[in-house]
Formats: structure tokens, C-alpha cells, sequence
């Protein structure tokens, strides 16, 4: 039986009569073929490998190892063409929401991006890297360092891989800010109100010496690294207009300000001959800032929630849809997805990116049809509308509860369809991640990755940016839960739970993360079933989980120790302490309102 690669080639054809293991390999440039491209045809002759360029090359043996690892191969003839839909393929990992990957842990991301063809990684970067002259910012948050940073430089050069520094400018600056020494630099120092909460000061007024401040952390990273091509964030200025800006916005507008700000950071970087990529995000409310976008700056289309969540969202939960627009969200948008927003930055020509989600954050086990919806609809509108670079991203909201093996589905699923969306849309993500990432002959590990990342949605009590499972651990104060899954819907979660964790006790993943993954996961489970359970309590007493009944509320409160104590074991075996502590005092929040009810 021919033999189907990862990912799926865009044309393959198989007859009877291949080439023997040990016939000679003919390798050749072909300038007519296109970018990153490559021709494979095997047979008694031997075999034939055309290719364009050194990727193109690299992606040619990928497949004809993965040929040549079936014993059957010297039965089939193979004849293969392929090369990319999207030029750029990046995959962008947030190491600033308190995960600090070990390098262990970085390889083993490098060799699953391989795989996936992705050509572009960044890490997303707020407080986590050892900048010089700013101890008191990453102390306790074991940073990447620039020797860190020249290893995985030479690591992702070994892989085909560009390393491109991600580094916010803006906004999401609270890691610098709640420092006095920098407090000066913020819009309020004091903080702001969004979405009915308080929150600290977030964003850096835009002023010209803030903007030379970001440019010398910018160089401090890209100094270690070889790729022309930097990412400077931008997303997300909340409080922009409201402080130090309130007198300039007043006078020139708020989007006026902020481009303006944005070349001031930018233009140094595009001078040097730099690629800028920035988050789109501040186009969707001022579109009249198109035109003024700078030669070799490229706005970088982000969203995380397919346009069927957002329409379940908008038809079955008026209140979550209030409490988004309250936060300046444009809800009705998202059921637009990335084509509209793509098709005014077609119009404009501009260059653009798309950005779609891995779905793991706000999850605990994955939000993956969500995930793989998003992400084919970004590859469908980036295609449409002829988008340069399609980057997937994985953050860490909430301090990032969801184990790294939770995103290994959607990374191998986006990078297969933004190399080739028309033979990939309909990838069996399980089968994948068995054969080629989890090493699992057993199947089970795959198929448990799957089936709990369709959890979520089965739980039919529709979200944005999260998992009810997640929303009822870390309730956010700007987006509480105001309704609950059925107990007919949790139940059947808490089956499903159930039966993953049995297979996944009989898995066996031979990959060398194997034991790893095997424990991260059954605890991910773990935590997903307390969280059944707590839904269970709040949807009875209807209310916040202080409200639960003391019998309850004290079972819940000894489930919750050990759970926080095993958390801590399986962050160790993949990320540095650094963190850690922040991101388990999350939960403060929920054992607090537990004892509340404990004591009633």
C-alpha cells in the first residue's frame, strides 16, 4: 500500500515498481520549478530528486526518508510534486506568561516544526529575556540568555528554521512597569479600568525616548541572532489616549498617535534593512491608517476564535458577548474572520500576515476544532487575498496550565495547511502525531490528544478565548461565567475524561518526551476532571464558587492541593522555575472563594 507523507504532497501519483533501497539517488537544480519547491520521482531506475533551492532540497529528502522508511518501498514507484502556499510558515511560542522552556524542551520543538515545515520561529517575549541592564525585570523568571538565544539560533539554522526576535514595544509592558525605576515610561502609571476591572499600567506612553528605550532591548536580542526579520508586537495599547497621550490624541487622534509612535520604533529597523512585523490589531477600529503603513513593515492579521465560535457565541450568550464589548472587542467581526480585515489590506497593498491559534491557552486539554477551524480559515483568506506569511501562535494566557504536548495537534496541523492547504484541510491529526511525533504504535496516544481537545465544545456552553474548563479554575473578572454546561453535557465530558485517561495509561509513545508526555497529560486530565466537577457545583448553586455548599466547597479545597503540587512537578520536566509561582498563585483566586464557602 503506497505510502501517504506528511505533510500530504500537492500532487502524487503511485505505479507498480519502485526503486530498490541501495539505488543510486540523482539529485539536480531545477530554476523552473517554484520557490522551496522540489519534483521526486522513484523507480527500478533509482531515484530522481529536482529541487529549486536548499529548502526545497530539504523538504525532498523529508519525504523520501519517510518513502524509504516502509519496508514495501522497492514495491511502489513514486512521482511527487510539491512546494508551499505560503512563503513563511512561522510558529510563535509565548514564553512571557510564565513558561520559560528548557532548552531540552526547545529541541523538541525544533524537531516537530521540522517536521511540520515550518520556517520561521518566534518567541514571544515581554520580561523573559537577560537583558543587560534590567536585572530587576527578569530576576525571578530564569530568562532566556544571549547564549541561549545564539544555541537555538544555531539549532533552528540546523532545521531550516529562521529564529526572529519577538519582543512587545507597546503594550502588554506590565512586567516593566510594576517596577518604580520604569513606571515613568508608562501612559498611567497609576493603571486603568477595562472591561469594569482595575488593571496595572500595561502600556508605554508614546513618547520618543520610550521609543529608543524598546530599540536598544530590540538590538540587545537581535544581536544574537543572524535573521533579518524582527517582530516588535505593538498589539493591544489599552490605555493609549487616556494619560500622558490624553492632550495628543485629543489633538491628532488616537490612531494618528499611535502609527506614528509605531514608525518611531519601527523606522530604525527598516533603515538597517529589516523585515518589521507588528500586530494588526489597532487597524480593525482606525482602517485609515493603511495608507500610512511603512515600506517593509507588515502588518500581522491576528485571531483566535473561529468564525463558527464566535457565531455560537453571539447566538447562545448575550452576556458573554456584553462582557467582550466592554473590553473593546468587535464580536461581529470574528464571524467575518480573517477575510475582511484581509481583503481592505489586499486593497490597500499592503503586505500582510495571518495569524491564527493553537487553541491550547484558557484550556488545560486544548480547544482543537476550534484550533483547526481558525486555522483553515486563516489559510483560506490568506490565500485568497495573497498573504506573504501565515504564523500559528501559541500563548500562555493565565499563566499557561496546558502542557506543551496539548499544541504538538495544531502545530501539526497548521504548518500542513499553510504548506498545502487543498491536500491537507482534512489531515487525521491522531494518525500524525502517532506516526511521526508520538511514536505511538499503539495509536491511543494521538487519538487521546484529539478526542480531549474536542472536549470543550462539547460542553456546549460557548466561549470566547477559552475552555469552560479553564473559565471555571481561573475566572477572569472581566468575562465571568454567567452560564453553565448542562449535567447531561458534563457528564458525558467526565466520560470522555474518563476513558482518555484508561487509553492513555495503555499508550505507549516511543518518542524521548514519551514519559513526560504520558504524565503531563494524565494530570492535564486530572485537572480537567476537577474542573467537571467544580462546574458541576457552581451550575447547582448558580452563583460563583463561594456560593458552593460547605460540604462541597471542603472536598473540592483537599482535591485542589495535590493538583497544584503535581502541576508543579510536570512544569519542571519541561520548563524553568522561573514562573512557576506566578503562575500557580493563579489560583488564589478559586481557593479563596472556596474556603469562603468551606466556612459558611
Amino acid at each position: 500500500m503506497p505510502v501517504i507523507p506528511y505533510p500530504r504532497p500537492r500532487s502524487m501519483t503511485t505505479r507498480a515498481g519502485g526503486a530498490a533501497f541501495d539505488a543510486p539517488v540523482v539529485v539536480a537544480v531545477d530554476n523552473s520549478l517554484p520557490a522551496q519547491g522540489y519534483r521526486l520521482r522513484t523507480g527500478p531506475a533509482g531515484t530522481e530528486l529536482h529541487h529549486r533551492d536548499p529548502a526545497g532540497l530539504r523538504y525532498g529528502l523529508q519525504t523520501l526518508d519517510q518513502l524509504r522508511a516502509d519496508q514495501d518501498f522497492p514495491e511502489t514507484g513514486y512521482e511527487i510534486a510539491d512546494h508551499p502556499d505560503f512563503a513563511v510558515r512561522g510558529f510563535m511560542l509565548d514564553i512571557s506568561r510564565d513558561r520559560v522552556p528548557t532548552r531540552r524542551t526547545l529541541e523538541r520543538w525544533l524537531s516537530l516544526l521540522s517536521l511540520a515545515r515550518f520556517n520561521q520561529l518566534e518567541l514571544y517575549c515581554e520580561h523573559t529575556y537577560a537583558y543587560r541592564d534590567h536585572q530587576e525585570v527578569w530576576q525571578d523568571a530564569s530568562p532566556l540568555t544571549a547564549e541561549d538565544l545564539r544555541w537555538l539560533d544555531a539549532r533552528c539554522a540546523a532545521h531550516g528554521i529562521d529564529l526572529v526576535a519577538n519582543q512587545n514595544t507597546f503594550g502588554h509592558m506590565e512586567r516593566f512597569l510594576r517596577h518604580s525605576a520604569y513606571a515613568h515610561r508608562a501612559e498611567n502609571p497609576d493603571g486603568f479600568e477595562r472591561g469594569g476591572a482595575h488593571c496595572p499600567p500595561g502600556t508605554l506612553a508614546p513618547t520618543a525616548d520610550n521609543a529608543a528605550f524598546v530599540t536598544a532591548l530590540l538590538e540587545e536580542m537581535t544581536g544574537s541572532l543572524r535573521t533579518r526579520r524582527v517582530n516588535i508586537g505593538a498589539d493591544e495599547p489599552f490605555e493609549l489616549g487616556t494619560g500622558h497621550s490624553r492632550e495628543q490624541t485629543a489633538r491628532d487622534g488616537v490612531g494618528d498617535v499611535y502609527l506614528t509612535h509605531l514608525e518611531r520604533i519601527a523606522r530604525p529597523w527598516l533603515d538597517a534593512g529589516y523585515t518589521v512585523q507588528f500586530w494588526a490589531d489597532v487597524f480593525a477600529e482606525h482602517p485609515e491608517l493603511m495608507d500610512r503603513v511603512p515600506q517593509g513593515a507588515v502588518p500581522v492579521i491576528w485571531q483566535y476564535d473561529s468564525p463558527r465560535q464566535a457565531a455560537d457565541v453571539i447566538a447562545a450568550d448575550a452576556e458573554e458577548l456584553r462582557s467582550w464589548q466592554r473590553t473593546g472587542s468587535d464580536v461581529d467581526q470574528l464571524r467575518d474572520g480573517f477575510r475582511g480585515r484581509a481583503e481592505v489590506l489586499r486593497e490597500a497593498g499592503i503586505a500582510f500576515w495571518v495569524a491564527p491559534g493553537a487553541g491550547n491557552w484558557n484550556s488545560l486539554i486544548g480547544r482543537l476544532d476550534n484550533a483547526v477551524e481558525n486555522m483553515t480559515d486563516a489559510a483560506e483568506a490568506g490565500l485568497e487575498h495573497g498573504a506573504e506569511g501565515y504564523l500559528l501562535t501559541s500563548w500562555g494566557d493565565q499563566g499557561m496550565w496546558d502542557p506543551p504536548s496539548v499544541t504538538f495537534g495544531p502545530a501539526v496541523f497548521g504548518g500542513a495547511v499553510s504548506w498545502c492547504l487543498r491536500s491537507n484541510r482534512d489531515l487525521d491529526i491522531a494518525a500524525v502525531l502517532n506516526e511521526h511525533v508520538l511514536l505511538d504504535a499503539t495509536g491511543l496516544g494521538g487519538s487521546v490528544l484529539d478526542r480531549l481537545g474536542r472536549i470543550a465544545r462539547a460542553l456546549n456552553s460557548p466561549l470566547l478565548n477559552a475552555s469552560p474548563l479553564t473559565r471555571a479554575l481561573l475566572p477572569d473578572p472581566t468575562c465571568p461565567m454567567r452560564t453553565y454546561p448542562s449535567p447531561q453535557d458534563l457528564d458525558a465530558a467526565d466520560r470522555t475524561l474518563a476513558a482518555c485517561r484508561l487509553d492513555l495509561s495503555a499508550a505507549e509513545p516511543a518518542a524521548g518526551d514519551g514519559d513526560v508526555l504520558l504524565r503531563e497529560l494524565d494530570h492535564a486530565i486530572a485537572l480537567a476532571q476537577f474542573a467537571v466537577r467544580l462546574l458541576r457545583a457552581r451550575a447547582q448553586a448558580r452563583a460563583e464558587a463561594s456560593a458552593i455548599d460547605p460540604t462541597t466547597a471542603h472536598r473540592l479545597l483537599r482535591e485542589l492541593e495535590p493538583l497544584l503540587a503535581e502541576q508543579r512537578s510536570c512544569w519542571l520536566l519541561r520548563s524553568r522555575p522561573g514562573g512557576l509561582d506566578d503562575s500557580i498563585a493563579r489560583f488564589g483566586r478559586l481557593r479563596r472563594q472556596l474556603q469562603v464557602a468551606a466556612r459558611q
